[in-house]
């Protein structure tokens, strides 16, 4: 089975981004993967017919050439984050989720308004969405992550990513359209049912789990399904496993 679909990926080499893409070529959809090391790609995928592997640094590459690498693209995917370690953490580059998806916005300027590029970030619970409409996450929670922000760049990246989708790019801009998914807790784990809530369902002091196997389903859900896609544009959905929620 294939699709009309053609998406343009970062973070294939990630433990989530692998199951992405491995889950877009499973559903017939065309991937132009821009990757640093392509070795630390699923096991394979390199020669499937659909996927087109660039090898290049994400970090240095410009607005423009970014646009150049989404040529026939309908659809850029995000599933950048930082490695768990020390130099992951804190050491640079530490704004490269933001710095990702400032780029993509600026190379979607230059696309017709009648062919608005579409853009899924996998982003995170530890994101506020503006004017607390988190309801659930109280003063406390607040300090604690306004804490975590200045001290742990991830973080922060996050937020900043998040806050350039809501408030410089927003609902309605004619160039680019977006969803943000927040999973919480990442697990591995085989697929399992899950839910979608608009706002928060558990604090950071009682986390529910998400399997990233999950996230990989929605994203290529909000890829392939215009239901799916109309339903949460321009949204934060909270993903959950279901038996967790």
């Amino acid at each position: 089975m294939t699709t009309d679909r053609r998406v343009l990926l970062l973070g294939a080499t990630g433990r989530t981004g692998g199951r992405v893409l491995t889950r877009l070529l499973e559903r017939g959809v065309a991937v132009r993967a821009l990757v640093r090391s392509p070795s630390r790609l699923p096991a394979g995928v390199t020669a499937h017919p659909l996927l087109d592997v660039v090898v290049v640094d994400i970090v240095t590459l410009s607005s423009v050439e970014l646009a150049g690498h989404l040529d026939g693209c309908d659809t850029a995917i995000s599933c950048l984050g930082h490695n768990v370690s020390a130099r992951g953490l804190f050491g640079p580059p530490r704004d490269l989720v933001v710095g990702a998806v400032r780029r993509i916005r600026d190379a979607a300027q230059g696309r017709p308004p009648a062919e608005p590029l579409r853009l899924i970030v996998m982003s995170s619970v530890s994101v506020n969405l503006p004017d607390r409409a988190d309801s659930r996450r109280g003063s406390g929670e607040r300090v604690y992550l306004a804490a975590l922000r200045a001290v742990l760049p991830p973080v922060r990246d996050n937020q900043r990513a998040a806050d350039v989708l809501l408030h410089e790019v927003g609902p309605d801009d004619p160039h680019l359209q977006w969803v943000a998914v927040r999973p919480d807790t990442l697990i591995e784990g085989d697929d399992a049912p899950f839910a979608l809530h608009d706002t928060l369902v558990a604090s950071i002091w009682r986390p529910d789990q998400t399997r990233m196997s999950q996230v990989a389903h929605l994203v290529c859900d909000l890829v392939t399904d215009d239901e799916a896609w109309q339903r949460w544009r321009g949204r934060m959905p909270v993903l959950v496993d279901a038996g967790s929620d």
